[in-house]
Formats: structure tokens, C-alpha cells, sequence
């Protein structure tokens, strides 16, 4: 199993948590015994910044809403984005536009020898986060998903994974394994995987309140995929005791007037519900041993590089893996 960390390459985050300088990744993956990055790129991949020796893996780009764009719904499309320049300046004025930009970006992912990419397989407009009461189903979300990567997966390696993450919204839910099943057997890539999501998976229940209660609830979900447990290749591991928040802000949603929402008032609602925070609770240990993935990615959303150093030795003592007095390589000699 490699053990890595999440990152982007957005310059904004590497001047937060690593005062814009990439230089003082090495030595912390050696504090911590970690193999290197899951890397998001938002922009095209600098060798210079983040060398391909660091890179394991690459999150590909995410759009939230985008079945309204795939099906040519313009209506829907300017209700949610405010106007026809909006929508065009999030996807391009045609569906072949945003073909050829998925097909760049999956080339560039390609050139920094990512052994996996991550697909997100989810829809949500901005109106119905909050009630949670969605336009459209998992089936229409995956028949979609199925249509878009099998137009641009073309481009990926056959050595190189694929694989497909779990959110809390339409998609890939993992509740039920039967959807899951279909879009696995109905990629065309050969090498296709899922990549296990803790803290959305626990996103799916707004009624745990504790570490051990959601560990259980977790591990019982995996459980419930039977035969697709084996096509567990990654895990993002973290956790979300969101419950009591989601749980008031749908109340509220039921006396409001919902309209789509602007970023700033998504991002902020989202990174509430999905809160990245590390485990602390031992049973994590078990979760782990259920799954065995290939690649553990110690998930997290970072303020400095204080904060990262603090929530992977948090996690990685909740896993035995790091002890209160050391760093690092404890886990590599003991998995």
C-alpha cells in the first residue's frame, strides 16, 4: 500500500500551506513515512514545482452541476449560472468544447506518470444542496458519466487506474452496490477502479454523532458491495460528523426560497458538510484492514503546514502507525 497526501497545484493553496515554495515536500513525506501525492491539478502540471517522482496519483477537475450542460438544457443552464457567458466561461459553448478540454486533461495528468486518476461521479445544482432534493437520479448521473468518460477516456494509458470516487449526492453513493456495478462493468478503460471516500460515504447519513458509530456505519457499507469490495484500489480518508449541521440547515432550506447559489455561499455551506478532519478513534485501524487499498490518501483540507503536519500525525497515530513521541516510518514496518 502507498501512503499519500493530498494536493493541489493551484498557486493560492501552495502559497498557504507551503508559503509558495514546494521544496519542503520531501522532508516532510519523510517525517511521516508517506509515499508522495494524489495531486489536483487545476493548472498544467510544472515539473519544476511538483516533480513527477512525487506524483502517485492525480484528482482530476470536478464540476458539481454539469448534467444540465451534457444534455443541452440552456434554461436550466442560465438559472443556474446567471447567464449564458457564465455557463459558457464554466464549460464552453458546446459539448465538443468541453470533450477536447476533458482530453487535454487527461493528457496532462498522463505526463506526470500518475499511476490512478480520480473521477468524481456526482451531479448537484446549486439550488438543491440544501433540501437535498435533486432533479436528477443516480441511473441518469452514471448513464452520463458512462457517455463522458467513455468519449475521453481514449486518452488514458491502459497501465494507468481510473478511478471513480463516491460522493454524498447523485452518482456513485455506494448505498447500493447494484449502480456502482453498472458503471464498472460499463467502462470501457479495462483498468477501472472505485476510490473510497470515507468522509463522504458518512455524508450519506446525517444521524452519526461519534468516530466509533461512523467507522461502524462505514465498514458496514463496504460489507454491503460484496464482490466490488475488490475493486477498492484507493481510499481518501478522513472523516464527516456533519449530521447535526445538515440536519438544521434542511430545515431551514424547507421555509426558504431556494434559488442557485453564488460560490462563496457554496463553497462555504460544502466545506461545512465536508469537513476533512483526521481520525482519532483506533477502530479506524479495522476500517482499513477491510478495505486494504493500494493507495491510502490522508485527505485533508490544510491552513498551513502546521495544521497538515498536526492532522497526519493525528491520523497516523489513530491508525498505529506513528506514536506521540516519533515520526514516521513506524507504519512502514508494520503493514
Amino acid at each position: 500500500m502507498l501512503e499519500l497526501v493530498n494536493l493541489s497545484n493551484v498557486r493560492y493553496e501552495i502559497d498557504r500551506v507551503l508559503g509558495g515554495d514546494t521544496s519542503a515536500l520531501p522532508a516532510f513525506f519523510a517525517r511521516h513515512g508517506l509515499d508522495g501525492l494524489e495531486l489536483t491539478l487545476y493548472e498544467d502540471w510544472e515539473p519544476a514545482q511538483f516533480p513527477a517522482d512525487w506524483i502517485q496519483g492525480v484528482h482530476l477537475r470536478f464540476w458539481p452541476s454539469w448534467m444540465d450542460f451534457w444534455r443541452g438544457d440552456r434554461e436550466a443552464l442560465v438559472r443556474e449560472y446567471g447567464s449564458g457567458a457564465a455557463w459558457q466561461a464554466s464549460f464552453g459553448k458546446t459539448r465538443e468544447a468541453w470533450i477536447d478540454f476533458w482530453r487535454r486533461h487527461v493528457r496532462e495528468a498522463v505526463r506526470t506518470g500518475a499511476r490512478y486518476v480520480v473521477f468524481h461521479v456526482s451531479q448537484a445544482r446549486t439550488s438543491e444542496l440544501y433540501h437535498r432534493r435533486h432533479a436528477y437520479g443516480s441511473a441518469e448521473v452514471i448513464e452520463a458519466t458512462l457517455e463522458l468518460v467513455n468519449t475521453v477516456m481514449d486518452v488514458l494509458p491502459e497501465d494507468c487506474l481510473l478511478l471513480y470516487e463516491n460522493l454524498w449526492w447523485p452518482g456513485l453513493i455506494l448505498l447500493d452496490p447494484r449502480p456502482a456495478d453498472h458503471l464498472l462493468s460499463g467502462t470501457h478503460h479495462q483498468r477501472t477502479g472505485l476510490l473510497l471516500d470515507t468522509g463522504h460515504l458518512m455524508n450519506t447519513s446525517t444521524n452519526l454523532a461519534t468516530e466509533d458509530e461512523a467507522v461502524r456505519y462505514v465498514r458496514r457499507v463496504v460489507r454491503g458491495l460484496g464482490g466490488l469490495r475488490t475493486s477498492i484500489y484507493g481510499m481518501h480518508l478522513h472523516r464527516s460528523l456533519s449530521g447535526a449541521f445538515v440536519r438544521r440547515r434542511m430545515a431551514e432550506a424547507e421555509r426558504e426560497d431556494l434559488q442557485p447559489r453564488g460560490f462563496s455561499e457554496v463553497f462555504d455551506y460544502i466545506s461545512h458538510v465536508d469537513e476533512h478532519q483526521p481520525f482519532r478513534t483506533a477502530a479506524v485501524q479495522a476500517l482499513v484492514e477491510d478495505v486494504q487499498p493500494k493507495f491510502l490518501v490522508h485527505e485533508f483540507i490544510q491552513d498551513s503546514m502546521e495544521d497538515w503536519e498536526q492532522k497526519v500525525h493525528v491520523q497516523r497515530h489513530a491508525l498505529g502507525w506513528e506514536s506521540d513521541a516519533e515520526d514516521g516510518q513506524k507504519g512502514k514496518t508494520s503493514r
